[in-house]
């Protein structure tokens, strides 16, 4: 299972088009803080139905957007 599963399953869970999280809304629902590693793990939203569309470090947030695929149950 993947370190950010829960963020997945909570992006998932939104079911918004398009919404934003900081990296400290990320670290709370992922019980992990955001590193590096996450432009490795991002490739796994897709799975779920999203993808990351922009992740500022000036404003250190993420956006998450629908990308309308078939979505994991």
């Amino acid at each position: 299972m993947s370190k950010y599963a829960p963020l997945w399953g909570y992006v998932q869970k939104n079911g918004s088009d398009r919404f934003k999280l900081t990296f400290e809304e990320i670290q709370a629902v992922a019980g992990i803080p955001i590193d590096h590693s996450f432009l490795k793990y991002k490739k796994e939203l897709t799975a779920y139905g999203y993808q990351v569309g922009k992740i500022s470090m000036k404003e250190q947030t993420v956006i998450f957007e629908k990308i309308g695929q078939d979505v994991v149950s």
